[in-house]
């Protein structure tokens, strides 16, 4: 991925543990590294389809300046996520604070953080069988849409299909989304309760009826298997009301422990059922 390099920005500001650091204030060194594809810019010669790094100076200025952190490590994850959400188009960046005048009363020439932080491509699945289904699951894409941490990149069509299990219940309408988020896998889970829960989604009866139900189908091409999350999601092989649609919206997306499509797995699928 192409790169754009700032280097040891100065910004004096107020951030620090003792008050008088936050008083007095002390200068900063802050270099970034911005990772976005640059070869539109570079064929046309048009600003415009780069990344203006003079904005992103100014703009780094003016969160140092208007925000007060005790510690750089807030700060550092601060600039990270503010500048991944102003301006479009970066896949990621790698942020560095220094602070040369650190209060450790011995010699030294600076002490820095340095984080790395990026958009996150993961698929969810939607599905609603109580109320007007389809609002439903409308407000929970408007939901995951209005957080800044978010963008709903694609929506496949909405399918009605049969209720799995022995419940007796009525028909669900699905749906799968792309989505792009800063969110790490857990914080992304509690996101999506918290979602569930405003759509007055009610956990009585396992598999039963819901207003809403989102799960958490893929996270880029991670592999995860802890008590409260499993990603790939387990099911995704059995279950044509989540393969049906993801092959609307990511048929070529890579299963990361078959090692297949999401298309061939709906074909192996419609041959085993």
């Amino acid at each position: 991925m192409d790169k754009i390099v700032i280097s040891n920005l100065e910004v004096f500001s107020h951030h620090g543990v003792y008050k008088e650091e936050n008083v007095l204030g002390q200068k900063f060194l802050v270099s970034v590294e911005i990772f976005t594809d640059l070869s539109a810019a570079a064929k046309n010669d048009d600003l415009s389809k780069s990344i203006n790094y003079g904005e992103v100076c100014h703009f780094i200025k003016k969160e140092m300046e208007q925000n007060t952190f005790k510690l750089i490590e807030a700060l550092t994850a601060h600039l990270s996520k503010k500048i991944l959400i102003e301006f479009k188009n970066i896949e990621k960046v790698k942020v560095e604070v220094k602070k040369p005048w650190a209060p450790i009363l011995l010699p030294i020439d600076t002490v820095s953080v340095e984080m790395e932080r990026g958009w996150h491509t993961v698929y969810i699945s939607l599905g609603s069988n109580m109320g007007d289904r389809e609002q439903n699951l409308t407000s929970a894409i408007d939901l995951l849409k209005s957080h800044q941490e978010c963008q709903v990149v694609k929506v496949s069509s909405y399918s009605n299909t049969k209720p799995v299990g022995e419940v007796e219940q009525e028909d669900f309408l699905n749906c799968a989304l792309e989505l792009k988020t800063l969110k790490t896998p857990e914080e992304l889970l509690d996101f999506i309760s918290e979602i569930e829960n405003k759509l007055k989604r009610v956990r009585t009866i396992h598999w039963g009826p819901r207003t809403i139900d989102l799960d958490i189908l893929f996270y880029d091409h991670t592999i995860i298997n802890t008590e409260r999350l499993t990603i790939p999601h387990p099911e995704i092989l059995n279950r044509e009301f989540v393969l049906n649609p993801m092959c609307e919206i990511a048929p070529y997306y890579m299963h990361p422990i078959y090692n297949q499509t999401v298309s061939q797995l709906y074909e192996n699928y419609k041959r085993n059922n």
